[in-house]
């Protein structure tokens, strides 16, 4: 008789097991069959696009030759400021230059040298000007000049 109620509690516990009943409705809810269940979220985004595509580029070469500038002789100068101290065969070339004369009331002083130490030894030639004037550089000397118009190459 004790078989005979196993038997049939073991064959009421395994329908009740198969039918995912626990016995008792203790969530609440009259689904026998409900059960935790998974939570689906979709979230859904809209892709815009903010430059559109760029278009094709053409690109267009054409050669062009540009024909050089005249610039000034490469070289010592032939006319220069009335303020300085040249080397003349490198700063300046060497001939004939002429001054209109003082930029300033104190006249223009100009002094031919044969070294730039500043010596008055080494002193060929000088003067003050009020007016116009001329002088010959010779290359290899040193031209110091003062308080003068622009110096131009004569000859």
């Amino acid at each position: 008789m004790y078989g005979a109620i196993s038997a049939a509690s073991l064959l009421v516990g395994v329908g009740i097991g198969a039918s995912g009943d626990s016995g008792s409705p203790a969530d609440g809810s009259t689904d026998a069959k409900a059960g935790p269940r998974p939570t689906v979220t979709v979230t859904e985004t809209k892709a815009e696009r903010i430059d559109p595509e760029p278009a094709s580029t053409v690109t267009e070469t054409a050669t062009v030759t540009a024909k050089p500038k005249k610039t000034k002789e490469s070289g010592p100068a032939s006319s220069f400021s009335g303020e300085g101290e040249y080397l003349v065969g490198e700063d300046v070339k060497p001939g004939t230059y002429k001054t209109a004369g003082a930029d300033s009331e104190f006249g223009c002083y100009w002094e031919r040298a044969k070294d730039a130490s500043g010596e008055f030894d080494s002193i060929i030639a000088n003067n003050n000007l009020e007016g116009p004037g001329r002088v010959t550089l010779n290359d290899g000397e040193y031209f110091k000049t003062n308080r003068c118009k622009e110096w131009k190459r004569v000859g």
